[in-house]
């Protein structure tokens, strides 16, 4: 893949994604969409980072409200949809007909817009993949039909994700749906195949004449046919008389006969084609179907999980990648979480689109792709509606303090921390390093981000905060410059030293959004080599089990 190849598309895009799919992506420019939404399981769901010694963190960061209420946003997406007419409307009308003013009526009119517009995005050769699960699958299924036309539902793929579990009144639920659809009936589809399981043989196995089995296959294809020879009979077996026709002409079946792979069944069976090989389980692979039961679910323990919820298996996207688009083709996620298909596609050599609506899933996603690919990986891609600027930053306090918390944390690549009510305050977020390795100890930076006006005070709780939670370094981020009183006092709390560094940082630092926006940073050992804050994804790996190399 050329350098160039990619570089317009990879993008991340901070935002409601009804608004960036309507302002920034073009008409017919994404091959393959793949969406995981919320359920609708009234679900508050929370990222779960684990504490240094491997205990769950007590403190949970609110990824988003998987609730659903019909309120005035909602009536307001119902009402724009049914105003615009067609088999959308009249599908949505029929819903609250059925569901009335429901939590899944809400869910339902605020998905509409959105998959219209995926469908407005994908090209004419191209697919969509919704993952669900039995909860909603069958009102989505309707809303896809509506949307993209009965006639192009592809398949209802079953992912089997997890083992049986008691459940009181009712069978334990094992897995997801994902709705499978293309935008015509030109789309882009590779049969994907698998190993097969070494304890299935397969029926069809005949002994040949070496005394070696070889795996047999069937000649006839269904229905009946007068295209050419296909539906006259051959060799005295006529195809016709069970309903079907010959796959191939009577000259292949002749050649095929020639050479010995015809196989003639002992008291005048139908005649079938046999493998030119001896059967072999080590090569033996199978065509995967619409029922997956190869790909496990992320357990608590999986290498590659990150702590976000909902997070898929990166081998489930790849599967979805690989059978339904191309290199150098773009792969849109509209809810992109921490980032797991934006892996895929980066691994597999697919251009990529990805949309969030939390700073922090941006922050997640940027980690990921540092861990995996390297650092030279953010030359391949930039991110969109986030704060290029102070008023660009202070517009975003004032819509919404949490979102401008976890994006300054974001920038210094700080872990955000819930506060709960009642909790301690001054601490909104934490740096976690090991610069001694003769020292298990895990070593924290203690930070605060005030978004108003800054004051002594303000600098004093942080020491305060310091040194009750007995970390290394204290860091104040202000929307606001800092007065002298402030930085006289920062200066008087000493330093931090680092005995394998042989170097000291100061114990409480100040730094402004401005700063950060200019590309300073806090002060502490070098972070490549000691930060701890993240649980960092591994390194994918390619069929051979190398690398793969960035695409540039």
């Amino acid at each position: 893949m050329s350098e160039n190849e990619c570089k317009p598309s990879n993008i991340l895009y901070y935002g409601d994604n009804l608004d960036v799919l309507r302002r920034h992506v073009k008409d017919e420019s994404v091959e393959l969409v793949y969406l995981d939404p919320p359920f609708n399981s009234n679900q508050n769901y929370n990222v779960l980072f684990a504490e240094q010694n491997g205990s769950r963190a007590a403190a949970q960061i609110k990824a988003f409200e998987d609730s659903w209420r019909w309120d005035q946003e909602s009536a307001r997406a119902y009402e724009e949809t049914v105003e615009s007419g067609g088999r959308v409307s009249d599908v949505l009308r029929a819903f609250r007909v059925f569901l009335g003013e429901s939590d899944m009526m809400a869910y339902l009119a605020m998905m509409a817009p959105r998959l219209s517009e995926l469908r407005r995005i994908l090209k004419s050769t191209g697919s969509i993949y919704l993952h669900c699960d039995p909860t909603a699958s069958h009102y989505l299924k309707l809303l896809m039909d509506a949307i993209f036309g009965p006639q192009n539902f592809r398949n209802e793929l079953i992912w089997v994700r997890t083992n049986a579990r008691s459940t009181a009144g009712q069978f334990p639920r094992l897995h997801d749906v994902i709705l499978f659809y293309s935008k015509s009936d030109s789309y882009t589809y590779h049969s994907v195949r698998v190993s097969a399981e070494p304890g299935r043989m397969p029926h069809t196995l005949i002994t040949g004449p070496d005394g070696l089995k070889y795996q047999t296959y069937e000649l006839t294809a269904p229905g009946m046919t007068r295209d050419g020879d296909s539906g006259k009979p051959w060799r005295g077996h006529d195809p016709s008389a069970m309903g079907r026709h010959w796959a191939n002409t009577s000259r292949v079946m002749d050649e095929w006969d020639d050479r010995g792979l015809i196989h003639w069944p002992k008291g005048g069976g139908f005649p079938r084609r046999r493998a030119a090989e001896p059967f072999s389980h080590a090569t033996r692979q199978t065509v995967v179907g619409d029922v997956w039961t190869d790909i496990d679910r992320l357990n608590q323990t999986a290498k590659e999980r990150l702590g976000y919820p909902t997070q898929k298996p990166v081998s489930l996207l790849e599967r979805i990648l690989e059978a339904s688009s191309a290199p150098n083709e773009t792969v849109l996620d509209p809810f992109c979480g921490c980032g797991t298909t934006i892996a895929a596609a980066q691994a597999l050599g697919r251009c990529w689109i990805g949309v969030d609506i939390t700073h922090l899933a941006i922050t997640l996603i940027r980690h990921r792709l540092r861990d995996s690919f390297g650092t030279d990986v953010e030359k391949t891609y930039r991110v969109v509606g986030e704060p290029v600027s102070v008023p660009d930053a202070l517009v975003l306090a004032e819509q919404d303090p949490y979102q401008f918390q976890w994006w300054a944390l974001g920038l210094v690549n700080a872990r955000p921390v819930e506060q709960k009510k009642g909790a301690d305050k001054g601490v909104d977020g934490r740096l976690y390093f090991h610069d001694d390795p003769r020292d298990t100890r895990t070593k924290q930076i203690i930070l605060s981000v005030k978004s108003g006006h800054v004051t002594a005070a303000h600098l004093r709780d942080l020491r305060g905060v310091v040194e009750r939670e007995k970390a290394e370094i204290g860091v104040l981020i202000s929307m606001r410059e800092f007065t002298a009183l402030m930085r006289k006092e920062a200066a008087s709390a000493g330093f931090y030293h680092s005995e394998t560094w042989n170097r000291d940082h100061p114990r409480l630092q100040l730094l402004t959004i401005a700063d950060l926006l200019e590309g300073k940073g806090i002060d502490y050992p070098p972070s490549r080599q000691v930060d701890r804050t993240f649980k960092k994804a591994p390194k994918p790996k390619t069929k051979r089990g190398e690398t793969p190399k960035l695409p540039f």
